[in-house]
C-alpha cells in the first residue's frame, strides 16, 4: 500500500501554521509498513481539491485527508470528497448526541451549523473524536481507500492513534512492517558521515541507511522490515553496531534526544553540578539549560560577562591575560570555567568566548572561538572552534559544542 497525504486548509499555504499533521501521519505509516509519497496541500476551494483527489487517486492506494471537517462553509472536504466520489453524506447519529451533548454540558447555544459536523460518507467507518466534535472516517471505493481526518493536531493524533491505524492495518495484505531508529551525531558532516559509511549505504538491502543533515547535526535513520518486531529489532541493533564501529566517536543519542538533554541526564545520574561563564554566548547556554525539566538539579547559576571589566572584576581573570593573550584566547577560556566553578562552588565550570562576527575583534577572525571546561578534580582543557557562519549561526553552533564537548568529557 502507497498513501498520500492531503492536508486542506487556506491557512497552511499562507504561512499562518505548519503542517505537523503530514510529518506525524508519515511516521505512524512508515512504522505500518505504509509507503508514503506525495505531501500535498491544498487550500479551502472545492475546484483545486476536487483536481488534488483527482491527481492523488492516480498514483496512490490509500488517501489521508486533514482539515475541513468543521462547521464553517469553508469547511469543505467531505461535501467535495462525497462529490468526487460519487456517493452522498449521512447523519452519524451518536455523533450528533456527542456534539449536542457538548454544548449541554458547557452551557452554550448550539447553532444549526454544528450539526454539519456529524456528517460522514455514506458506507464509511466511523472514526471517533474523543477530543473533540467533528468524527473521522474511513471509507473504500474502487479499489482505494480514503481517510477524513480533523485538522487541529489535537483531534487528530489521537484519533489516528487509536482508530485509523487498526483500520489501515486491517486492510493490508501483506503483514510486514517497517521499525526505524535514528542515531544523533555531532561534530561530523553530512557528506564526511556517508563517505565514512560509504560501504555500508552502497551494500544496503534490509535495514536501509539514510543519512540526514539539520541545525548543524546529521541522523541516521535506519529502517528495517520484517514480520517480527524482534528480528527486526535485531536486524537493527547489527547495523548500529557497525556504524557506531566506524563513526562511533560522534554519536550522541537516539531518536528525539538533544545534546542538552543528554548531557543533563549524564549530569544527573552522576549527582553532578554546573556554572556557566557566557561572554560569546551571552546567556543562551543558561537558557537552553533551564528549558528543561529538572533544570535546578544542575545548574547552580552562571555570569554573563560580556565586557572585559566583568571578567576582570566578577570572574578574577588576571589582567595580564586579557592584556597578553585578550579575552578570545585559550587562557582566558581556561580562567573563566575554573573561576566560575570555585565562584559557585560546582562539579563543573563551562565557558564561552570569541568573536560571534560579523567584524574581526580583538585581532581575531569573526568564529573563532574558545570553549573552556572545568572538571573537579580534572584537568582544565580549552576547544579552539573556527566557524563561519552569521553572528547568531555562530553563537548557536558554539552553545550546541559547549553541550558536545561536555558530553565527552562525562561519557
Amino acid at each position: 500500500m502507497n498513501a498520500e497525504i492531503i492536508a486542506v486548509g487556506s491557512e497552511l499555504l499562507l504561512g499562518q501554521i505548519a503542517n505537523t499533521n503530514a510529518q506525524y501521519i508519515s511516521e505512524q505509516l512508515a512504522e505500518a509498513g505504509v509507503n508514503v509519497y506525495y505531501h500535498t496541500s491544498v487550500g479551502d476551494n472545492p475546484v483545486r481539491l476536487k483536481q488534488a483527489i483527482e491527481v492523488a487517486r492516480g498514483r496512490a492506494d490509500l488517501l489521508i485527508f486533514t482539515g475541513g471537517l468543521g462547521p464553517t462553509k469553508d469547511d469543505l472536504t467531505k461535501e467535495t470528497i462525497a462529490a468526487a466520489l460519487g456517493t452522498g453524506l449521512s447523519m452519524d447519529e451518536e455523533a450528533l448526541r456527542s456534539i449536542k451533548e457538548y454544548f449541554n454540558r458547557t452551557n452554550r447555544a448550539m447553532t444549526p451549523n454544528n450539526e454539519k459536523q456529524a456528517l460522514i460518507l455514506k458506507g464509511s467507518e466511523v472514526l471517533k473524536n474523543e477530543h473533540g466534535m467533528a468524527p473521522g472516517m474511513f471509507f473504500k471505493k474502487g479499489g482505494r481507500s480514503y481517510m477524513l481526518l480533523p485538522g487541529p493536531p489535537s483531534e487528530m493524533r489521537p484519533m489516528f492513534s487509536k482508530y485509523g491505524i487498526p483500520a489501515i492495518l486491517h486492510t493490508l495484505k501483506r503483514k510486514e512492517i517497517i521499525y526505524s531508529r535514528v542515531l544523533r551525531f555531532f561534530g561530523i558532516g553530512e557528506a564526511q558521515l556517508e563517505t565514512e559509511l560509504e560501504e555500508l549505504i552502497d551494500t544496503q538491502t534490509n535495514p536501509t541507511i539514510a543519512p540526514l543533515a539539520g541545525d548543524g547535526e546529521v541522523t541516521i535513520r535506519m529502517t528495517a522490515k520484517h514480520g517480527s518486531k524482534e528480528v527486526a529489532g535485531e536486524l537493527l541493533d547489527n547495523l548500529e553496531e557497525k556504524i557506531l564501529s566506524i563513526a562511533g566517536d560522534y554519536f550522541y543519542g537516539y531518536d528525539h534526544d538533544s545534546l542538552v538533554e543528554v548531557a543533563m541526564r549524564s549530569m544527573k545520574e552522576k549527582g553532578f553540578t554546573l556554572s556557566c561563564a557566557e561572554s560569546l554566548t551571552g546567556g543562551l547556554f543558561q537558557s537552553e539549560i533551564t528549558a528543561q525539566p529538572g533544570a535546578s538539579e544542575v545548574l547552580k547559576g552562571g555570569v554573563v560577562c560580556y565586557q572585559d571589566e566583568v571578567k576582570k572584576n566578577v570572574l578574577s581573570v588576571n589582567e595580564n591575560t586579557l592584556k597578553l593573550h585578550s579575552a578570545v584566547s585559550e587562557q582566558c577560556a581556561i580562567e573563566l570555567a575554573e573561576n566560575v566553578r570555585r565562584l559557585f562552588s560546582s562539579d563543573i565550570g563551562i565557558s564561552f568566548t570569541g568573536v560571534a562576527g560579523p567584524e574581526d575583534h580583538y585581532g581575531k577572525k569573526a568564529g573563532t572561538v574558545w570553549i573552556g571546561l572545568s572538571i573537579n578534580g580534572q584537568d582544565t582543557k580549552a576547544f579552539l572552534l573556527n566557524l563561519a557562519g552569521g553572528r547568531n549561526a555562530n553563537r548557536k553552533r558554539t552553545a550546541k559544542y559547549g553541550w558536545h564537548y561536555l558530553l565527552k568529557e562525562l561519557t
